[in-house]
């Protein structure tokens, strides 16, 4: 059961990466990403692989050193806790890069390949961002409409 829960984690957050990369102009994608109830699914996870371990959980976080979490990662449902506490914070950076980026009238085009790396290695993506933001002409302050930022014209 810890491994079906530890794929399904990904494959829970899977949608709303595909619609922020794939379908960044369509509203649904808008209204779905401005909804930090998307981590729910993964949070429960989170919780259902945590409580088996939550003696080895506490002491890790109570007490942090690097003993106490390699001794929390050797168990499936410890190394399967904290992956689905990443996956959820992943895709809550990511929907806040979606939304920023729309702010800031960064591409679409631009932002596909970065929300992928952010999916794999999102410390990365997160600060790639944040450099691509203090791009002049890249991003800026001034909102840009839906149909512009899909490279498409208003009629």
């Amino acid at each position: 059961m810890t491994g079906f829960l530890f794929e399904l984690t990904f494959w829970l957050a899977a949608p709303v990466w595909l619609l922020m990369i794939f379908a960044p102009g369509w509203r649904t994608t808008a209204r779905v990403a401005a909804s930090p109830l998307t981590v729910v699914p993964a949070l429960g996870v989170h919780i259902a692989m945590a409580l088996p371990v939550f003696p080895e959980l506490w002491a890790a976080v109570s007490s942090p050193d690097i003993d106490g979490f390699r001794e929390l990662l050797v168990l499936a449902d410890g190394a399967g806790a904290i992956w689905a506490q990443v996956i959820a914070w992943d895709l809550l950076i990511g929907q806040w890069m979606y939304r920023e980026a729309r702010r800031v009238g960064i591409h679409p085009l631009v932002m596909g390949p970065l929300l992928f790396l952010t999916i794999l290695l999102s410390p990365f993506g997160l600060l790639l961002f944040l450099l691509l933001r203090r791009v002049p002409g890249i991003g800026s302050d001034q909102p840009r409409p839906v149909a512009d930022l899909a490279g498409l014209r208003p009629r």
